[in-house]
């Protein structure tokens, strides 16, 4: 038996506060490869990516069961507290396929010996990394 957190069956989902539902919505599916597994309230989309969720949502006041937060996108996408890295076997194909697609690199890759990895953004400047261990 278990305690309950984590436990077989839970899952991780990431949250990500955004300014404009379509655009999030159309870059995490059209760019990044996610689907949509369902949405609500035109507030709130739940995606699949890989083997992981990703709530997008609109920020919002604080509420009953968070009476001190208030949900806001990144003020300065150069100030990270967040990012989602996606191992890749290939990233260099893997970032020119996502260029193709419009996403927007830091850089290129950059080979660190036992890592190859680059940076992009989403429309809200939410980090991103692509990487490929060596």
């Amino acid at each position: 038996m278990s305690d309950g957190v984590p436990a077989l069956g839970s899952a991780l989902t990431h949250i990500l506060v955004v300014r404009d539902m379509d655009a999030a919505r159309t870059f995490y599916t059209d760019v990044v490869g996610a689907t949509v597994y369902r949405e609500y309230g035109g507030t709130s989309c739940v995606l699949q990516v890989i083997d992981s969720w990703l709530l997008l949502v609109t920020g919002g006041d604080p509420t009953e069961d968070k009476p001190t937060v208030t949900f806001a996108p990144p003020s300065d996408p150069d100030r990270v507290s967040h990012a989602m890295t996606l191992r890749v076997d290939d990233c260099q194909m893997a970032y020119e396929t996502l260029v193709d697609r419009g996403a927007d690199f830091l850089t290129p890759p950059v080979d660190w010996g036992g890592e190859v990895r680059c940076f992009f953004r989403d429309p809200d400047g939410h980090l991103l990394e692509i990487s490929e261990a060596r």
